[in-house]
């Protein structure tokens, strides 16, 4: 298993919890914190629940950057140079393309 495939499924699973975190909130102070609790005076209640889901949102979505970063570390090999040949100095660079036709030139005199 290489490095980029641990990457990818870390990313994969910190983006589905992300996902959940973020629909458990309510921008309305409803969703799951409204339903531990009444009062908004209550002692780890729903304002304790509302600053728990929010720290985790931000938590989850700063993990995830992180290894997006990483990821594409790994998929660079480290030097950020990547394949380029011609940062290398490989002056050679093959090409698929075709000749162009030539087509013969026809002037307004011969047309007729």
């Amino acid at each position: 298993m290489s490095t980029f495939t641990i990457f990818l499924a870390l990313i994969i699973i910190v983006a589905f919890l992300l996902v959940v975190v973020i629909m458990v909130q309510n921008p309305k102070g409803g969703g799951l914190s409204s339903a531990f609790g009444g009062g908004a005076n209550q002692i780890g209640g729903v304002q304790k629940t509302s600053d728990f889901l929010d720290k985790s949102t931000w938590t989850l979505a700063t993990l995830l950057l992180v290894l997006i970063l990483l990821s594409n570390v790994t998929i660079m090999g480290g030097n950020g140079l990547g394949e380029s040949k011609i940062m290398n100095g490989d002056t050679e660079v093959e090409t698929n393309v075709p000749a162009p036709v030539e087509t013969p030139a026809t002037t307004p005199a011969e047309e007729n």
